[in-house]
C-alpha cells in the first residue's frame, strides 16, 4: 500500500469554506469580513467548485445575492460550526494507492486556546450529508491542523517545532513519536523542521503556512522582515538560516523566494495582527494571495508569481481577517481531485 499527500498546486475539485456568523467572534465586524469570503467564493468558483457549510444558509445567498459568480460550483450546507478556519478542521486528503483518501484529525482549538466542539465535527457531517460521494474516510486519534504543514508531493513535508511539539495538541508523544505519525497517515518520508520564526498575534504556535511555503520546483517562499528595529527581524532572520541549510530529498538546496514584510497593523486594542503574504492558496490554473492595503502587495504578489509560473495570480484584500489572527490560506481548504463526486 502506497500513501501519497499531495501537494497543494495539484487538481484540484474545489475548496471548503467556512462562513462566518453572529455565533462566532467576527459577530462585532460581519460586515467587514463577510465581503472577504464573498470574494473568495467568487474568485474560487471560476476555477473550481466551492464547498460552504454555516449554520445559517440565509446569509451566504444573501451574501452572494447578485454578485458575479458560477452557481454551478457552489454548493451551501447547513452544519453548525464554532469558526471560520476551515484550513485546521477540514479533511486533509491523501492518496492511498492513488485513490482519495479523507483524514478526520482532531482539532482541539489550536491546543485547548478556543472552542472547537462544532469545527472538529464538520468533516464527518460534510460525509454524512453524502457530500464526498464515495470518497473514503479515515479517522485518527491525532491532533493535526492543516495550516500546520506543507507537502511537495513527493514525500517531503514541512512544519514547526513550536506547533506541532506544542503540550496541549499530543502530549504522549515527542518529536520522534509524532515523526512516526506523520510518516504512517501521510505517507511522508522527509520531514523538515524550522525552529525558528513567528508572528505577533498569531494563536496557531507558529503554522507553517504564515511563515514558509513549499512551492514547485523544490523552491521555498517565505516571510522576510528587512526593519531592523522590528520584534519579528532576529526570528524571521534565524528562520532564513535554517531554511538555506535545508535539503530536498535528493540533497539539493532550496531555490528559496523572499516575501516582503508588510508595515506593523494593530487592532482597536493596540494588539499586532499577523498580516502575511505566505498565507496564500494555490487553485487551479492561479493563485489567491492575501494583500493589505500595503505599499508592498505589488511585491508580493510579483515575487509569488515567480514560484507559480503560468498561474493567475489574484489579490484579496485580507485586512479584515487579520483581526480575528489569520489570513487567507487559513480559511480554506483545498479537496484534490477525485474527493468530490
Amino acid at each position: 500500500m502506497t500513501l501519497r499527500l499531495p501537494a497543494e498546486w495539484e487538481d484540484q475539485d474545489g475548496v471548503l469554506l467556512a462562513w462566518p456568523h453572529e455565533q462566532t467572534d467576527w459577530a462585532p465586524v460581519l460586515d467587514r469580513v463577510v465581503p472577504v469570503f464573498r470574494d473568495l467564493a467568487c474568485a474560487i468558483s471560476r476555477h473550481e467548485k466551492v464547498l460552504i457549510v454555516t449554520p445559517a444558509p440565509d446569509l451566504v445567498f444573501n451574501a452572494l445575492g447578485d454578485v458575479q459568480v458560477n452557481r454551478d460550483r457552489i454548493r451551501v450546507l447547513e452544519i453548525p460550526t464554532n469558526d471560520t478556519w476551515a484550513r485546521d478542521f477540514g479533511p486533509i486528503t491523501i492518496y492511498r494507492d492513488n485513490r482519495p483518501v479523507l483524514l478526520d484529525f482532531g482539532f482541539n482549538g489550536w491546543g485547548l486556546k478556543f472552542p472547537s466542539n462544532f469545527d472538529n465535527q464538520v468533516t464527518r457531517n460534510l460525509v454524512r450529508a453524502g457530500t464526498f460521494g464515495e470518497t473514503a474516510l479515515h479517522t485518527s486519534g491525532l491532533i493535526l491542523e492543516g495550516g500546520s504543514i506543507e507537502s511537495d508531493g513527493c514525500g517531503t513535508l514541512l512544519t514547526t517545532g513550536a506547533c506541532l511539539l506544542e503540550p496541549n495538541r499530543n502530549p504522549h508523544l515527542d518529536r520522534h513519536g509524532i515523526e512516526a505519525a506523520l510518516s504512517a497517515n501521510l505517507g511522508v518520508d522527509h520531514i523538515l523542521w524550522l525552529e525558528n520564526g513567528y508572528l505577533e498575534g498569531d494563536d496557531t504556535d507558529s503554522h507553517i503556512d504564515t511563515l514558509a511555503r513549499l512551492c514547485p520546483d523544490g523552491t521555498i517562499a517565505y516571510v522576510t522582515c528587512d526593519d531592523e528595529t522590528d520584534p519579528h527581524y532576529e526570528e524571521l532572520r534565524r528562520m532564513e538560516e535554517e531554511l538555506s541549510g535545508l535539503r530536498t530529498r535528493d540533497g539539493r538546496p532550496f531555490h528559496l523566494i523572499p516575501l516582503p514584510w508588510p508595515r506593523p497593523r494593530f487592532d482597536d486594542g493596540g494588539q499586532r495582527l499577523p498580516a502575511t503574504y505566505a498565507n496564500f492558496l494555490v487553485i487551479n490554473n492561479a493563485v489567491l494571495v492575501p494583500t493589505y492595503n500595503d505599499p508592498r502587495d505589488k511585491e508580493a504578489l510579483t515575487r509569488i508569481a515567480e514560484a507559480f509560473a503560468g498561474r493567475k495570480i489574484i489579490g484579496i484584500d485580507c485586512s479584515p481577517l487579520i483581526l480575528q489572527h489569520g489570513s487567507l490560506h487559513c480559511v480554506t481548504m483545498q479537496l484534490p481531485k477525485g474527493v468530490l463526486p
